[in-house]
């Protein structure tokens, strides 16, 4: 540290490894600190530049909000669930975590499970253990020649590609939201999700817990599965339902799973993980002495960088807009972002390519800073990966996406508007936005479909070949009110679109999928979306 350099105070809350440690010392000084009380933290935090964690330490919006020189809190792992990102970003404190550092690891416990499970390897052990030779009762299968179900083609997903394909094993993988020539590149065949569950001796999920994909495997799709099948999941406990796969492996429909996470942490359900038809660990996926190295090096840097006043390699929370042009641009995010959620919603499928046009009074230049934007909400939901504002555009020529921009005129009888476009191989959605009254956000257009949508919480959006049929609404109505839904506003678009008409519906509580179901199944309904603008 060169004497006139600014010895900043950085503050390590959990055990990391020594290697990150002496990277943190390059930026200042160095205070570890373990085991920390809410409390605690907050009473002395004001006096820290940087926070490093890992899972133990609750930052919370107390502690954040008394960090008063805090500039940069890092997660020396992956997920940020016991850091409040939004009071950070509202504080302008960047949020970093460490998404790469347990790939391989990851990837290796999960084929480690899958291995032990094929060849009863825990239970012979406890077995031999226990006085028993019991070689007759351990008859495993062999993995190679058979044929392993990916549920997710992310970093960890296409790891155990590999590593299944060296084993000799076919492979299927689902994920609707990478190219197939990514699958092609791992010698890997696309199934849709029923299809791999129906063919897969093994399966295994590498996808993100989101409100689409909890309980992704429920018992429909346990149902699916061979008899003597084997399922292994090492990503998130609920994407899995568990009282579903408990009743599977009960009563012998489903032979096997190897769990890794569990949906309560950390007191997973005993009945599940006491059957001796399943192989359970505590979360040891990112447990390995070079993974916990790779993510501390990775958070430790990344302080480094922030406190030098260079960009982080993973920023969690978005930076601040540019300076300059800010307050014209701002008020178009919230835009930005429903469009990109809502075509999320529409595009079931992969996508080609994006583009996003905006009005003449908005400066052709500050249109990049906006994409972004639609860009993280079009893509977030669609890996376990983190997606945010900076690291969206690579992501995107990851996937094969072309990103293009326009400027559109005002013939729409809107001063400020934002379009988005969104090419896939099945043809194109267009969704047109605009700010009205006081610079609120309103869907106006949905593919031909004129609409006055705020977009805020829960929207059901219901494609109907009987439009005029009398008594729809009516019956809707009834079904939400017997669920328990409360509706916020009705409206029904004036067009119809080779006879097939547009209702559209704000609610103010969740909609279950046997509600959803139910709707789906009143007369002349041929679609359903349920989109959350949360």
């Amino acid at each position: 540290m060169r004497p006139h350099e600014t010895m900043h105070k950085i503050l390590v809350a959990d055990p990391i490894v020594q290697e990150g440690i002496e990277i943190l010392s390059q930026a200042g000084e160095v205070q570890q600190s373990p085991g920390l009380s809410e409390a605690e933290l907050r009473a002395i935090i004001g006096d820290f530049a940087a926070l490093v964690v890992r899972s133990g330490t609750r930052v919370t919006r107390a502690v954040i909000e008394a960090g008063r020189n805090l500039r940069v809190i890092a997660r020396a792992g992956v997920g940020v669930d016991n850091i409040d990102v939004a009071a950070a970003t509202r504080r302008g404190v960047l949020v970093v975590n460490s998404p790469s550092g347990n790939t391989t690891a990851a990837a290796e416990h999960t084929i480690g499970l899958l291995l032990a499970a094929a060849r009863m390897i825990p239970q012979g052990d406890a077995a031999l253990k226990a006085g028993r030779w019991e070689r007759s009762s351990f008859m495993g299968r062999q993995v190679s020649g058979k044929t392993l179900g990916i549920i997710g083609l992310g970093k960890v997903g296409s790891e155990v590609a590999r590593r299944a394909r060296a084993l000799g094993m076919n492979v299927l993988v689902y994920d609707p939201y990478v190219p197939r020539t990514q699958a092609d590149s791992l010698g890997a065949e696309v199934r849709d999700l029923d299809s791999l569950l129906a063919e897969a001796d093994f399966v295994t999920i590498h996808a993100a817990l989101t409100e689409q994909t909890r309980h992704l495997l429920g018992a429909r799709e346990l149902g699916l599965m061979k008899p003597d099948a084997i399922l292994v999941n090492c990503a998130r406990g609920g994407l899995v339902d568990e009282a579903a796969l408990l009743q599977c492996l009960r009563s012998g429909r489903l032979k096997a799973a190897a769990l890794d996470v569990f949906e309560d942490e950390p007191t997973p359900n005993p009945e599940l993980v006491c059957l001796p038809n399943v192989i359970a660990t505590p979360h040891l996926g990112a447990s390995t002495r070079e993974a916990q190295v790779q993510v501390a090096v990775d958070a430790a840097r990344q302080v480094v960088d922030v406190l030098a006043g260079r960009p982080p390699r993973w920023p969690v929370n978005a930076p601040a807009l540019p300076e300059e042009g800010a307050a014209a641009v701002a008020p178009f995010v919230p835009l930005a972002r429903a469009l990109g959620l809502l075509q999320h919603a529409v595009w079931p499928t992969a996508i080609q390519r994006t583009e996003l046009r905006c009005s003449a009074d908005l400066a052709p230049a500050y249109l990049g800073t906006l994409n972004r934007y639609f860009l993280v909400a079009l893509l977030e939901r669609t890996t376990d990966e983190p997606i945010n504002y900076v690291n969206v555009s690579a992501v995107a020529e990851e996937r094969g996406i072309q990103v293009a921009e326009a400027t559109l005129g005002t013939e729409r009888g809107y001063s400020r508007v934002l379009e988005a476009v969104v090419t896939g191989a099945e043809g194109s959605h267009v969704v047109t936005g605009a700010l009205v009254r006081e610079g609120q956000p309103r869907i106006i257009n949905l593919d031909g479909y004129s609409i006055d949508l705020v977009p805020d919480g829960t929207v059901l959006l219901i494609w109907n070949s009987r439009p005029e049929q009398p008594g729809f609404v009516g019956k809707f109505g009834t079904l939400t009110g017997e669920a328990g839904v409360n509706i916020r506003g009705i409206q029904v678009a004036a067009e119809q679109i080779g006879g097939v008409g547009l209702m559209v519906a704000n609610v103010a509580t969740p909609v279950t999928d046997t509600l959803a179901e139910q709707i789906r199944a009143l007369p002349g309904v041929q679609r359903l979306l349920v989109v959350n603008f949360s």
